[in-house]
């Protein structure tokens, strides 16, 4: 039964990301990192070397959810910590090399989602989608 929900601009993005999330998870769950953990190695691939409590805005995650995360992936050596050479009270955060294989399988499986979720949809309409996708995103991100 379609409801006005189907129909709702906000729910309908809630419910893809919510979907895409939970196919990405599906299909990561045997190389043995949960989505927290992979998501802090996705956000140091972009931007390797930040401050733990820049990590943690970005994440919009609590300093504290944040510490444990690392806590284990640097017990499990995905990352290290290292002091910032400007701030003593700080620390910078870094993949270690055995992160990188990892963050290209994650990759590959963000490909193979990619492709189920816009099966059926012409490459030009993607292309459209992504960009109205990103005004969006502009707009709301510009506005106070």
């Amino acid at each position: 039964m379609k409801t006005e929900f189907d129909k709702s601009f906000a729910f309908v993005i809630h419910d893809v990301a919510r979907l895409t999330r939970w196919r990405f998870d599906r299909k990561s769950k045997s190389l043995g990192l949960t989505r927290a953990q992979w998501t802090v190695l996705a956000h140091l691939y972009r931007r390797d070397g930040m401050q733990q409590k820049t990590l943690a805005k970005i994440m919009e995650i609590a300093p504290i959810s944040l510490t444990r995360q690392l806590d284990r992936l640097e017990s499990n050596s995905w990352i290290e910590r290292k002091d910032d050479p400007t701030d003593r009270r700080a620390k910078n955060i870094y993949l270690t090399p055995k992160a990188i294989p990892m963050i290209k399988e994650l990759s590959k499986l963000g490909q193979q989602v990619k492709k189920e979720s816009l099966e059926g949809i012409s490459e030009r309409d993607q292309e459209k989608l992504i960009a109205m996708l990103g005004k969006i995103r502009n707009n709301l991100t510009d506005s106070t």
